[in-house]
Formats: C-alpha cells, sequence, structure tokens
C-alpha cells in the first residue's frame, strides 16, 4: 500500500523543502503521512474548484505549487472561503502538499519547465541563491550486503556527481566487535569477539539530503547498529537559485517574439514593454512574479526579460534602461503540472503500489479578458 509519506519522501529525493525561501510555507498541508494514497492530481493552486474535481475524480493526494495555507491560520471556519474549501478536503480524507519556490530552484522545476517550452538554450542561473553543502558519507558493510546496500543508499540520491548516479568507493578490510548483553547480534554471539570480512563504502551526499541517507542506509544494514562516519567537503556543491537566461536558436523583434511568447503559453495577450524593433537574442524568464529582478536580467545581458506581475514603476524603469519586458502572467506557472506528472510516471516503481497521476483540467486564471 502506498501512504502520503511515499509519495512525500519520493518527491522529495527530487524537490527538497529544503530548498524553499524562509518565508515560504512548502510541504504537507493538510492530511496524514499513513494515509493511503491510491491517485494523485497535480494543480497550480487549491481552489474550491480544484478540491471538487478531485473529489469527482477520486483523487487522494494534491500536489500544488501555490500554498492552500500561506500566512497563519487562527480559525477554520466553514462558512469562510478558505476554510469551506478546508473542510471540504478533511471530510474527503484528501492530502494537499505544496511545493513552491523549492519547485522553482530546483533541477527540472518550474523555471526549467519554462525554459523549455521557450527553446532557451546554454542556460544559466538568473539569480543564483546558494550552493549546497556536501558530505562524505562512509559505512562499514559486510561484503555479502555491500551490493545491495550500495543500490539502496544510490537509489535514496547518495553518489550523485554530474550526469552520474551511484558514485561509491569501496575499501576491503575485516571488521571486529563483540556483541554485549542485551543485544540481538546479525552476525556472532553475545560475548565472544567477532571478525567479519567488510567494505567501507564511501559515497557523497548533499547536506539536503543527509538525514534521507542515513536512515535509507541503516534500514539496508543488516546490522542492529550500523557503523558510520560523516565528514564535510570542501568541495563546491551545486549553486541554485530563481529564474533561467539563454539563447535562442533565431533572432527576432522584440514585437515578434512577444507574439511567440503568447503562442506558446496559449494566452489571449502579452503585455511588453520596449522598441518593438529592438533585436531579441539572449532571453530571461522567471516564472510567478519576478519584477524584483529586473536589474539581474539587465546585469546578465538580457535582450528581454519575462515574468509576471509587473507594475507602472518597474515597466517604466526598465524601458528607460533599454531592456526589453513580457508580462504573460503569472499563471503560466501551471507548467507545473505536467511537469510533475511526468516526474511520478517516471517514478512510480519507486513506489510500494502503483498509482494514477492527473494534471488537474482546471484554470485558476483569475483574470478575464475583452
Amino acid at each position: 500500500m502506498t501512504k502520503v509519506r511515499d509519495i512525500i519522501e519520493l518527491f522529495e529525493q527530487w524537490v527538497p523543502t529544503g530548498y524553499a525561501e524562509s518565508w515560504d510555507n512548502v510541504g504537507l498541508q493538510i492530511g496524514n503521512l499513513n494515509n493511503q494514497v491510491t491517485k494523485v492530481m497535480t494543480t497550480l493552486d487549491v481552489t474550491e474548484q480544484i478540491a471538487d474535481e478531485a473529489i469527482e475524480k477520486k483523487a487522494d493526494f494534491i500536489l500544488a505549487h501555490h500554498p492552500l495555507l500561506f500566512q497563519g491560520v487562527k480559525q477554520i471556519e466553514e462558512n469562510d472561503f478558505k476554510g469551506k474549501v478546508i473542510h471540504k478536503l478533511i471530510k474527503h480524507d484528501i492530502s494537499v502538499y505544496a511545493a513552491h519556490t523549492n519547485l522553482d530552484i530546483v533541477n527540472g522545476g518550474v523555471n526549467d519547465l519554462l525554459a523549455d517550452l521557450l527553446q532557451i538554450k546554454n542556460r544559466e542561473l538568473l539569480v543564483p541563491s546558494f550552493t549546497e553543502k556536501l558530505y562524505k558519507f562512509a559505512a562499514y558493510v559486510p561484503q555479502t550486503h555491500t551490493e545491495s546496500f550500495i543500490e539502496a543508499i544510490g537509489q535514496a540520491g547518495a553518489g550523485h556527481i554530474g550526469n552520474y548516479s551511484h558514485c561509491t568507493f569501496r575499501t576491503a578490510g575485516t571488521g571486529a566487535f563483540k556483541p554485549l548483553e542485551g543485544t540481538n547480534p546479525y552476525i556472532g554471539e553475545q560475548g565472544k569477539l567477532e571478525q567479519v570480512e567488510e567494505d567501507r563504502v564511501e559515497t557523497i551526499v548533499k547536506e539536503i539530503q543527509l538525514n534521507h541517507i542515513i536512515e535509507t542506509a541503516k534500514k539496508a544494514h543488516p546490522y542492529e547498529e550500523m557503523a558510520y562516519d560523516i565528514l564535510p567537503m570542501k568541495n563546491s556543491g551545486e549553486v541554485l537559485g530563481l529564474g533561467r537566461i539563454g539563447e535562442i536558436e533565431e533572432e527576432r523583434n522584440l514585437a515578434d517574439y512577444a507574439e511567440h511568447v503568447k503562442k506558446v503559453f496559449q494566452l489571449p495577450f502579452v503585455r511588453f514593454v520596449g522598441d518593438p524593433y529592438k533585436v531579441v537574442r539572449r532571453v530571461a524568464v522567471l516564472g510567478g512574479s519576478g519584477k524584483g529582478y529586473i536589474e539581474d536580467a539587465i546585469r546578465h545581458g538580457a535582450d528581454v526579460y519575462i515574468t509576471g506581475d509587473l507594475t507602472f514603476h518597474e515597466a517604466l524603469d526598465a524601458k528607460e534602461q533599454g531592456i526589453g519586458l513580457i508580462d504573460p502572467g503569472h499563471h503560466i506557472e501551471q507548467v507545473m503540472k505536467v511537469g510533475v506528472k511526468e516526474f511520478f510516471e517516471n517514478n512510480i516503481s519507486k513506489l510500494p503500489n502503483k498509482i494514477e497521476v492527473i494534471s488537474s483540467e482546471i484554470s485558476t486564471e483569475p483574470f478575464q479578458w475583452k
């Protein structure tokens, strides 16, 4: 039986909650870790319509980009618009999980999905946020279990270097121990010194995954007490951040490129700022509300910056500085619905039981046009 905790553990191997900004509210928001999951529905937002859709389609786990519970909740009143949604979800045993800025930052997340649709090449981070800390994890494993141990920790995310996974180094040796009173040794007897042919298995682990890797290792290790070392490393980990910037294959003028963006995201219109005939080669994109990062786009040499929720003064200043802006709205982040669905479909074999994954068919775009 696949439980809520299994869905979360799998998803957080890709999108750890520790990647989220400090002001954000991500993770499990409604539900029980031990509840059974048979169908996951991905959505940008959680509204009453979305809750009704989940009920109708018998989805028991909603994975949303925008948190349903963002600020502190002092009361849950069923007549309140948000309280009504919460009551409905709880009544139908539907768990809700949010992945917000952590899904923006992670490789393959919202900003990469947007850049994929726009066919932006040679990508760089627009706003580097932090560098991952790395640790060396070394465990002493009886040689009869070395292969299964390496496979378990590799599947959990240990040993990733560039485009390689399951990277380890092993050294053969002899382990010695004496089980004392009250122990139940896998090998040996109480009161007798035991010697076992073991391998020291070393691998590299991201700080964000360290606790998960240790717990996985303990489950895969046959001994009552696993002997292991954790050593901080001076090696630089991966740099993560918001937004992406790169080049498009064929240059266009700004007006034509704005039309292209409109078609890519299937929008009724987009707003743009700048000289319509400005040549566009280098493009920056940041999903959601990115008006605070216009200077970063300028500093990285962007000809145009694509983001939502632009206001008059930011647009005017950008025009004076010569950078083009395209505002397709906040709702283009809905690309995560398909991206997250594909992640689960590609990793479904890692769950205890097969589940169904669907994307919400309801648009939560609040704006209308005439």
